[in-house]
C-alpha cells in the first residue's frame, strides 16, 4: 500500500542527504497534523464558527466557564489590546458576556454563556469523530503502540534534545 510519503521520498532519493526513515517518519507526521488541522476548520465552518472563536471558548471551558481577560490573553498569547477585540466580538455573537465584580468595579470576568458551550460542543463532537475515525483506522494494541512511541519522541523533543 503506497501513500503520498512513499511518492515523496521516491521523488528525492538520491537528491537530498537524508534518512529515508527519518525523512518518512516526520513527513508522515506533519501530513497528520496538516489533515487533523483541516478536519477542525472543517468542524468549525460546519458550525458556523471561525478558528478565534473556538481558541477562546476552548480555554473558557478549561476554566469552568469563567476567567479574567488577563488570564484569557496569557493562555492565548495575545496582547490585552487584541484579547479585548476579541472579546468584544464573541461578546456581540453571544457567546461570552462580560460580568464586573461587585466588589471591585475594575475586576471584570469573561464567562462561557450557554450559547457559547453548545457551539463549543457542537465543534468538539465532531471534531473528535473525525480523530476517532483517524485513529480507529488501527487496532486498539497498534494504537496503545503508536501513543507510547509518540510519547516518547514528544518527551525527547520537550526535553531539548
Amino acid at each position: 500500500m503506497e501513500d503520498s510519503v512513499d511518492r515523496h521520498l521516491a521523488r528525492w532519493r538520491g537528491r537530498a542527504p537524508f534518512d529515508e526513515r527519518v525523512e518518512a517518519v516526520v513527513t508522515r507526521m506533519q501530513f497528520l497534523v496538516k489533515h487533523l488541522a483541516h478536519t477542525k476548520e472543517a468542524a468549525l465552518k460546519e458550525v458556523g464558527m471561525q478558528d478565534f472563536e473556538f481558541e477562546t471558548l476552548h480555554r473558557l471551558v478549561a476554566r469552568d466557564g469563567s476567567a479574567t481577560p488577563s488570564e484569557l490573553a496569557a493562555d492565548l498569547l495575545l496582547s490585552p489590546a487584541g484579547m479585548t477585540g476579541r472579546l468584544d466580538t464573541l461578546e456581540r455573537s453571544g457567546l461570552v458576556r462580560r460580568i464586573r465584580s461587585t466588589e471591585d468595579r475594575r475586576r471584570v470576568d469573561v464567562e462561557l454563556t450557554s450559547k457559547g458551550h453548545d457551539l463549543w460542543m457542537d465543534a468538539m463532537t465532531i471534531r473528535g469523530q473525525v480523530e476517532a475515525d483517524l485513529v480507529n483506522a488501527l487496532p486498539p494494541a497498534d494504537q496503545a503502540l503508536l501513543d507510547g512511541l509518540l510519547k516518547r519522541l514528544l518527551v525527547k523533543a520537550e526535553a531539548g534534545h
